[in-house]
């Protein structure tokens, strides 16, 4: 155990942080120098195409006489649940900064949970070859953070593999050894915590473990502590960064346990895994420390386009549930729609990525609810009861309060772009709360904003308003200074239902929840939109924004036109006039009858705002 050190790469989005972890993978021999791509650790296409990591990854390397065991995370403030997993694991964190953009908004976001973990960190700059490198900058920015020495902060480019030894080497001579440090003795418990999983046709579940207590080996019998589920161990093994077979894995280790059991929902993040071939000595049995449930912000509805699939769908997110814990899904029942899922997101580019997930890797078409978050009604008899969509609402007349869910927004820019942020934020329904600085030039700004103003779009606005420069992060409000409203962070709010009609059919999946102060502005915006995406009929087809029962907004898309007289060579004029008659009764027939498919593409193309 002496010789294992565990730690994770934890960076804003885009700061080199799988690149780094191509460079350890090369300069310590794991991969073959032919079999080697850019973005090694980040195994799906969707990851590759977007240059993102969406999925943490382990692996295991050997350097000299020390194994290293390395988790690749992810940097989007919609995959913080990622690197919490990944941080409860490990002992140490390399903290990447890049030496272009500077200390940004998650990079602060990410570096609170490592301290909260007690982890050692290793501040390192990267991408110092670059032309508009600020390194000097950079280094003054960590030194303030972390209070250390600029000389102890490590200079390097992942992408030529200039100073990577230096990171392997402070990985060795900093970061402790693991301990076990709990209570319980070991030889009776061999116990592992459960940090991530994934799904295979003939091992069954299959978790990815840190070892706290003993060892595990095929034929063990084991025990989940939250599911009770029970299990014979198919085979364990190591990450290299493939599955590696290995007849044990021991105290200190990161590693994997195929544990045969068919039902996702039997593993769960964050669980202890315990073997049960030990006879425990004492009844004081308790879990590993693990980490709090993942707290969806965004919700949408999941509808199957052909009804045969719900069970398709149903399998294809429980197996996703295990790759992604920070997912959740409940069944869901529509008059229009049928049978489908409400799921549970952490934010816009999770639900863009789930639904992408969806149709590549499972095949699925599917119509999707417009996003929104959980807002929770106070009715007039003193009953409150949440509600995640527009469709759930309870009849005005029985409402006595709205209540939305507010988050305190943290921007981090240069301060030259302090007053076009301030310009931003001035035009979203958001109240100022602080301005602190960083260093001179880098400036941090903190308000108190509705949920669903920033979802949606807010992160393009910002990164146009800042030439790209600024980052946020956001949380839960922690005091009810910071909320203003109830404890747990709710507002009152003035809100009404949009619906939009098309062809005269409410299309339910559309509805949302809209303040009442821009509720015409929002219904004029959605019905001109799906008049450019939603393609043209046979018919003119009406599209409506509506609340209640009066129309605030209305757009027509014009029909598609067959010539049905070009065929005529000559004659008398009456037999074109029959004709176009006859096309124009046919026209007004479709009207009355006809109803218009909407395909998959336009309920993808309304969830980007």
């Amino acid at each position: 155990m002496q010789n294992i050190r565990n730690f994770c790469i934890i960076a804003h989005i885009d700061h080199g942080k799988s690149t780094l972890a191509d460079r350890l993978l090369e300069l310590t021999g794991t991969i073959e120098k032919r079999k080697m791509h850019e973005q090694f650790l980040d195994q799906m296409e969707l990851e590759r195409e977007r240059g993102i990591t969406i999925k943490l990854q382990p692996v295991r390397m050997q350097y000299g006489e020390y194994i290293l065991n390395l988790i690749d995370t992810p940097g989007h403030v919609d995959f913080t649940y990622e690197v919490s997993r990944s941080l409860a694991a490990v002992e140490g964190a390399i903290l990447l900064v890049d030496a272009a953009k500077g200390v940004q908004a998650q990079t602060l976001a990410n570096l609170h949970l490592a301290q909260r973990q007690n982890l050692v960190i290793i501040p390192v700059i990267n991408k110092i070859d670059l032309p508009n490198a600020r390194v000097a900058e950079a280094e003054e920015e960590i030194s303030n953070l972390l209070a250390v020495e600029p000389d102890e902060i490590i200079k390097i480019s992942a992408k030529t593999g200039e100073g990577v030894e230096k990171v392997l080497e402070a990985v060795v001579e900093k970061i402790p050894p693991p301990s076990t440090h709990y209570s319980l003795p070991t030889t009776n418990y061999p116990r592992a915590l459960i940090f991530d999983s994934a799904f295979d046709a003939y091992k069954g579940v299959v978790a990815y473990v840190r070892i706290f207590d003993g060892n595990f080996r095929a034929g063990d019998k084991i025990k989940l502590f939250a599911s009770k589920a029970e299990a014979e161990i198919i085979e364990v093994g190591q990450f290299k960064p493939a599955l590696s077979k290995t007849d044990s894995i021991g105290e200190g280790e990161i590693g994997y346990i195929a544990t045969g059991l068919k039902n996702p929902g039997d593993v769960r993040v964050g669980d202890t895994v315990f073997s049960t071939n030990y006879k425990p000595q004492t009844t004081n049995f308790s879990p590993l420390p693990g980490y709090k449930e993942p707290m969806p912000v965004v919700f949408a509805s999941f509808f199957p386009e052909k009804g045969e699939d719900y069970d398709l769908l149903k399998d294809a997110l429980g197996k996703l549930k295990l790759t992604d814990a920070s997912l959740t899904y409940e069944p869901e029942s529509s008059p229009a729609l049928g049978r489908g899922f409400r799921l549970g997101f952490l934010g816009m580019l999770h639900t863009e990525i789930i639904s992408e997930r969806l149709r590549r890797e499972f095949k699925l078409s599917l119509i999707i609810s417009s996003p929104s978050v959980e807002y929770h009604i106070l009715k007039k008899n003193g009953q409150e009861i949440p509600i995640r969509s527009a469709s759930e609402m309870p009849n005005p007349s029985y409402i006595d309060k709205i209540f939305e869910p507010t988050v305190v927004l943290e921007l981090l820019s240069p301060s030259e772009y302090l007053g076009s942020l301030m310009k931003l934020l001035s035009e979203m329904r958001s109240s100022y709360l602080a301005t602190d600085y960083l260093t001179k030039e880098i400036v941090i700004l903190k308000y108190k904003v509705p949920l669903t103003e920033i979802v949606t779009d807010f992160y393009d606005k910002l990164k146009s308003v800042s030439s790209g420069y600024a980052s946020m992060s956001y949380s839960p409000p922690h005091s009810l200074d910071e909320c203003g409203g109830k404890q747990d962070g709710y507002e009152e709010s003035d809100l009404v239902r949009l619906d939009i009609l098309v062809a005269g059919d409410l299309v339910e999946p559309f509805s949302r929840m809209v303040p009442r102060s821009r509720v015409h502005d929002e219904g004029k915006r959605i019905v001109e939109k799906l008049k450019k995406i939603i393609p043209r009929q046979w018919f003119a087809v009406a599209i409506q924004a509506a609340i209640g029962g009066k129309i605030i907004a209305r757009e027509t898309i014009s029909a598609l036109r067959k010539d049905v007289t070009g065929y005529l060579y000559g004659g008398d004029i009456t037999r074109k006039k029959k004709l176009l008659e006859k096309q124009k009764r046919g026209k007004a027939r479709m009207k009355e009858e006809g109803k218009v498919n909407i395909p998959q593409n336009v309920f993808l193309e309304m969830l980007k705002k």
